[in-house]
């Protein structure tokens, strides 16, 4: 049966739509984390951090649906590449799932007894789950950017020839750092969107502030950083052709990572949003203005994401120690049946997820307040 869409245009599609998720990913579930991160800070008694808990204590199960989603989507749209990067980087994943275990176990258990120090210990376990996922994904990206040290043999089984301590350089750590300054200047700003007006606030626009300045410092001296990083593809390549890695032939070439801006400038908008949403989010902060705040630091995220995307194309996953294994849009796909018969279910299903989103903020709608603790037995 021939399909209506083409290879290439569906590898495309898909690559989109990855972007698209991890972008859904750090606007929704990127908020909790930020306001689990400044928890023991802009909150210091236990009234206030219970307020600052269930700012984000009725939907962030539901924010982690689009982290499910995105490691489904790799799963089933790019197997290779979850092949290589799960099992080269599993000490990282591992950190990474510990350390979220926390936040379930953390806002349920928290608030059940009342000894002051069960409360301060769950309240670190909640900024623990909080900031490490952060600080590694933004490790991971930076991983990625520079090239990770993994070959494939004659049946493309991946082998990993680097090690964990190994994944923190000066660049992947500045990297981790401009990830945690992004998120928690989007937690500074949903806490102005949802917390009630007082002392919390005032602290979480002081943190916000030094967040939304380093992230601003940050993706500079990273940008710079990455002058010296790149891969390019060698010779001719067919975009139509199967998902062989070997088939294709890439060299590492410093500042190739800016070629796609000066082929496409329409793409500088990815950066220009990077930066200017957070002046926008910093903006807010100052004037108080929730939701120029909220939309500058969303605005700010999706532009630092959609940077590294659209620079890195059409790289998904670059080898540092093999040309021929590096994986891209082109060679590390499903079949072109499986990536059209998943767009279909996109197609249907995610308009119901957003729709269904969409609804719950508006029925869970309104400020969380101190006083609403002391009658609202659904609060944690």
């Amino acid at each position: 049966m021939e399909l209506p869409l083409d290879y290439p245009t569906l590898r495309i599609i898909w690559w989109g739509l990855l972007g698209v998720i991890l972008i859904g990913f750090a606007l929704t579930d990127g908020f909790d984390m930020g306001v689990g991160a400044l928890l023991p800070f802009v909150a210091r008694t236990d009234e206030e951090r219970r307020m600052v808990i269930n700012t984000v204590g009725a939907t962030w199960e539901g924010n982690q649906v689009w982290f499910i989603t995105g490691g489904a989507s790799i799963f089933a749209a790019w197997p290779l590449v979850y092949g290589v990067s799960f099992s080269g980087f599993y000490l990282a994943i591992f950190l990474v799932l510990v350390a979220m275990i926390l936040r379930p176990v953390g806002f349920k258990y928290r608030s059940k007894r009342p000894d002051k120090r069960w409360r301060t210990f769950w309240d670190w376990a909640l900024f623990t789950g909080s900031f490490v996922p952060v600080l590694v994904f933004g490790v991971a990206v930076g991983n990625v950017l520079q090239g990770a040290p993994f070959k494939l043999d004659g049946d493309l089984r991946s082998s990993y020839h680097g090690a964990f301590f190994g994944l923190f350089t000066p660049f992947t750590l500045v990297c981790g750092l401009l990830s945690v300054a992004m998120l928690v200047l989007h937690g500074a700003a949903w806490l102005g969107v949802k917390g009630e007006a007082g002392v919390v606030q005032d602290r979480a626009r002081k943190f916000g502030t030094a967040a939304g300045i380093a992230s601003l410092l940050l993706f500079l001296v990273g940008g710079l950083l990455a002058t010296r990083l790149g891969f390019r593809v060698e010779g001719a390549f067919d975009p139509a052709g199967p998902s062989n890695p070997l088939r294709m032939t890439t060299v590492a070439a410093p500042g190739a990572w800016f070629d796609n801006f000066g082929r496409h400038p329409w793409m500088l908008i990815a950066p220009v949003l990077g930066f200017g949403g957070a002046l926008l989010g910093l903006l807010g902060l100052w004037r108080r203005s929730a939701p120029l705040a909220f939309g500058g630091s969303s605005a700010s995220a999706a532009g630092i994401i959609a940077t590294v995307g659209l620079s890195m194309f059409p790289f998904i996953l670059p080898s540092t120690i093999d040309g021929h294994s590096s994986l891209t849009v082109w060679n590390a796909s499903s079949s072109h049946t499986t990536l059209f018969i998943m767009l279909i279910v996109v197609v249907v299903l995610l308009p119901l997820v957003l729709l269904y989103t969409a609804w719950v903020y508006k029925v869970l709608w309104g400020r969380t307040s101190t006083e609403a603790l002391k009658t609202d037995p659904a609060l944690y």
